[in-house]
């Protein structure tokens, strides 16, 4: 299998990139949004699923260990294929990924393009069970209601829901509401 590919690449076409290898292999690899727009020729070095089927094999570029990992875990939800796994992973980041599992957010995933209810369903329930033993999650302290209400506005002011997270955390927990959001901002800017 290959696990990991470091070259150059040296064309794109939509989401399917050529990489040169120093041995002079050129694979044509799936790559995320994010590595696909690169101005050409650069050199990466990317994690790879090799997909390998009758009638197909298929090369999945990543940027992270974590992607490549979260990608493997949603091919083991019923239902979800390779190009459905990566369509997720391209779309998302790992940790707003995890989160939305943990908030038992199935809508998070109904957004991807061809992934209906019952398969976002799917994936909350199957992966709930198996983020806990394959990532590294912080432990998390219990939140209160106050807290909640302060990440939702740093969300709905334009934060990621880890970002806003993070910066909850560095705020004194004694603050009232608005005076967390407040503190938020001026750390910020």
């Amino acid at each position: 299998m290959i696990g990991k590919i470091k070259g150059k690449l040296v064309e794109c076409d939509g989401n399917e990139g050529l990489i040169e290898t120093v041995s002079g292999l050129f694979y044509l690899v799936y790559l995320p949004p994010s590595l696909s727009n690169k101005f050409l020729p650069v050199d990466i070095e990317i994690y790879t699923y090799h997909h390998v089927r009758e009638d197909v094999q298929a090369l999945f570029g990543f940027e992270s260990k974590n992607q490549h990992m979260m990608f493997k875990l949603l091919l083991d939800v019923p239902g979800v294929g390779p190009k459905t796994a990566y369509s997720v992973i391209c779309r998302t980041q790992v940790d707003d990924l995890i989160q939305a599992v943990r908030d038992n957010d199935a809508e998070y995933f109904s957004k991807v393009p061809g992934l209906g209810k019952k398969t976002a369903l799917k994936i909350v329930l199957e992966l709930s069970q198996k983020l806990k033993s394959e990532f590294k999650l912080p432990s998390e302290k219990m939140v209160s209601d106050d807290d909640k209400t302060v990440v939702d506005a740093f969300v709905a002011l334009g934060f990621k829901a880890q970002e806003a997270r993070e910066l909850l955390s560095k705020i004194p927990p004694d603050l009232s509401i608005e005076d967390k959001i407040k503190a938020g901002l001026k750390l910020t800017s």
